[in-house]
């Protein structure tokens, strides 16, 4: 029997007989690569539907509770647990702790029985990684196979309330004649066990495999199948994770979580401010603390800067956790408009606690912290910002400031500084945090350093 080939885009997934040296779907270069992809006989079978077309007004709303996790931090990015029949893929760099995070939450959910596939581990390296969490009692079964059609006979054996897959880049099918993790087989699979959540209402968690670049491995269409992607990153020499939700059809994007790595597993971060506000004395200069929002949750961000006169002939810029460009354009503000001069100094921009700041409310720490370190004067240890500048030096309004204010008075913040803009019925001016108004930099600099 002739074996039939064709070439796929590793980026996107599109199949064409032949090689080619651009994609003509995503564009990229040098993408393309040769795969087998002859089908069994019984693949291409056409199958008539079960039932036929509908209207949408006749639908029975049914409402469908999600199942909780019992982990906050993780029902968050979620939108408040599994949907039932939804798939979700969680992607992260190998060792920063996915499986380690879906193993512990299936040995805590003891109320729901839970069936977990492992192509990577053995059943004693699992039992292993089980007693090292300290977790007992679970209705956890763990099924140790590769081939997916065994995958669903074990499934509909033991009919699981939730199915995790652990990773879908070692699963393989029949269907298709080429490798585990390949382009065609991480595609079928993922489309298979789509079928699966959807036709028996169970929620399929699949982790899966990034790139150098941290971009998932696989086809781009692999992000397109699945309901919610969350990326798990963070430093692995450091105990702390971050959870993003960077895609939810059944909540909002963006949401956070933040776990910290222990030698029992993780535990999840309930008071971020622990975690990204740190102790340090009254006199250091260039530290500054934000007040922002991700997602849907209000966080206290600590700005760290150090402006330094350079020893050479280009000044160096070095951003970490913060928009190189936008941290370019602050400094073109303050040396424009308010005739501080950086074009001879070294900056240096870090974000504690491993996360990056996408919330313009905090132009304004970054600029005060910028200032700062410039100038070797400390801000105030209890001061915070939450507003955004503008190109000519005006400072503008950010939304839900009722909320970040909040937060700022539950970490014990005595002073915070706004846009004068702001609408006045978008906070509560009864809070016991002092609300200082602003419209222009010169008057914040006026303000905090005399």
């Amino acid at each position: 029997m002739r074996i039939k080939s064709a070439f796929f885009c590793s980026n996107c997934g599109t199949e064409s007989p032949k090689w080619l040296g651009r994609c003509p779907v995503c564009g990229e270069w040098n993408t393309y690569v040769e795969e087998v992809i002859h089908r069994h006989s019984d693949s291409i079978e056409k199958k008539s539907s079960s039932h036929g077309a509908i209207h949408i007004d006749s639908i029975q709303n049914i409402e469908q509770p999600r199942i909780p996790t019992h982990y906050p931090e993780f029902d968050r990015v979620l939108g408040g647990g599994f949907v039932p029949g939804s798939i979700i893929l969680i992607g992260g760099e190998p060792g920063i702790g996915k499986s380690t995070l879906l193993l512990q939450v299936a040995l805590d959910m003891k109320q729901y029985k839970i069936m977990y596939v492992s192509g990577e581990e053995s059943e004693l390296q699992l039992h292993i990684r089980a007693e090292r969490l300290q977790k007992n009692g679970s209705q956890c079964y763990i099924f140790t196979d590769s081939d997916l059609e065994e995958v669903f006979h074990q499934a509909e054996q033991l009919q699981p309330e939730i199915l995790i897959i652990d990773s879908i880049q070692t699963l393989q099918t029949d269907v298709i004649d080429s490798p585990a993790g390949s382009i065609s087989q991480v595609r079928e699979c993922t489309a298979q066990l789509q079928k699966y959540a959807k036709t028996t209402n169970v929620p399929v968690v699949l982790i899966g495999h990034i790139t150098k670049d941290g971009a998932l491995a696989g086809p781009k269409v692999l992000e397109h199948i699945v309901d919610t992607v969350l990326q798990f990153e963070g430093d692995r020499n450091h105990g702390y994770r971050i959870l993003r939700t960077m895609k939810n059809r059944f909540g909002s994007t963006n949401e956070l979580g933040i776990f910290e790595m222990n030698a029992n597993g993780l535990r999840q971060i309930i008071n971020p401010a622990e975690l990204l506000i740190s102790q340090h004395p009254d006199d250091i200069s260039g530290i500054a603390v934000a007040t922002i929002i991700e997602g849907s949750r209000p966080m206290l961000a600590e700005v760290q800067a150090l402006v330094a006169t350079s020893t050479f002939g280009v000044p160096q810029r070095s951003s970490t956790g913060f928009d190189y460009r936008r941290m370019n354009m602050i400094l073109a503000v303050l040396e424009k408009r308010l005739g501080f001069r950086f074009s001879n100094k070294d900056v240096f921009l870090n974000v504690a606690g491993g996360i990056r700041l996408d919330d313009t409310a905090a132009d304004l720490a970054i600029a005060a912290a910028l200032l700062s370190s410039s100038e070797d004067i400390p801000l105030p240890i209890h001061l915070c910002f939450a507003a955004e500048m503008g190109l000519s030096g005006e400072i503008r309004p950010v939304t839900r400031l009722d909320a970040r204010i909040a937060e700022a008075q539950k970490a014990g913040f005595k002073k915070m500084i706004i846009s004068r803009f702001a609408l006045k019925n978008s906070y509560d001016k009864n809070k016991e945090i002092e609300i200082i108004t602003v419209d222009r930099m010169d008057e914040m600099i006026r303000y905090i350093f005399g």
